[in-house]
């Protein structure tokens, strides 16, 4: 295959993998009101780990080295366990629509993470970046909450920080054991523990949960949690992480967008104007200059 038409490829790849992610808090936001916080939460990884389990006996994987599974465990920390619970938790209370402009901080704290796990140094540019974003979704948070931060709020914050963790983990570790094992794997050690949990909270009632409930539920098992990171790790694989990765900053309006189409939330211009401004400091911030410890400044 030639190399431009691979990275067309990767970069279609790359989109398909913003829109499957993007429709993930609209999804969410359905699937909670009828199944709850833990089910849909920890419930998605679950059914996830059945497709993963045919997926691995068909190819016949390998498991993965004692060194890689301590990487793997923070993946399912953050891919898995924390951002899935916290997004589920926090989408009971607020509108999608603000999940969208704080998670839009995500790429800086994937970007934040990445360095200081390779040891470089964020410039002062970087630093201004993060400051300005993050004051950009306080002050949107603090407008919404009449003067001050819902725990919602906080439950997204930290939702975006233990998944920066976890995606900067996960993009090292791809290069060892491959794009898509990365989460396939992280999925397999974090079903078991949360079979008991997702036990305890079903009812009887669930079952009489409209088909939209139900199809968003499945849709975030099997697409959100699984196939979006297949084609997101894919895309970057043949269309190189550094074009791919610019297409994430579509996704908080495109997760607007969603949130207006089916979730029928207006929007106002105060959320578009936050979501540009967090939007524009993150691509600033993720193509600030950064320094190894040790040496002089050099671009990334």
């Amino acid at each position: 295959m030639q190399r431009a038409s691979r990275e067309k490829i990767g970069l279609l790849l790359g989109l398909v993998g913003v829109i499957c992610f993007s429709l993930t808090l609209p999804s969410t936001s359905i699937a909670v009101e009828y199944f709850g916080t833990a089910v849909v939460g920890l419930g998605r990884t679950v059914v996830a780990a059945i497709l993963v389990a045919v997926i691995f006996i068909v190819r016949k994987e390998k498991l993965p080295s004692p060194h890689q599974f301590k990487s793997l465990f923070i993946v399912a920390v953050g891919a898995v366990l924390g951002f899935p619970l916290l997004t589920s938790w926090a989408m009971e209370s607020l509108p999608v629509s603000h999940g969208a402009v704080e998670l839009a901080l995500l790429p800086l704290a994937t970007a934040g993470f990445a360095m200081f796990k390779a040891g470089e140094i964020p410039s002062f540019k970087f630093w201004i970046s993060s400051v300005t974003g993050s004051l950009a979704v306080i002050m949107y948070a603090l407008h919404l909450g009449f003067g001050q931060l819902q725990f919602a709020d906080l439950a997204l914050l930290a939702a975006v920080l233990i998944l920066g963790l976890s995606y900067a983990e996960g993009g090292r570790l791809a290069k060892e054991l491959g794009s898509w094992q990365v989460i396939a794997w992280a999925i397999m050690i974090g079903a078991p523990f949360f079979i008991i949990p997702v036990g305890l909270n079903l009812t009887t009632e669930m079952i009489h949960a409209p088909i939209q409930a139900w199809v968003s539920f499945i849709y975030l098992a099997v697409v959100s949690q699984f196939l979006a990171y297949v084609a997101w790790y894919s895309g970057m694989a043949m269309g190189g992480i550094a074009r791919v990765s610019q297409i994430q900053y579509l996704q908080p309006f495109l997760m607007i967008l969603f949130a207006t189409v089916f979730l029928d939330e207006s929007i106002t211009f105060f959320t578009l104007v936050t979501a540009v401004i967090v939007v524009f400091s993150v691509i600033l911030g993720k193509n600030a200059p950064v320094s190894k410890k040790g040496s002089v400044s050099e671009n990334k």
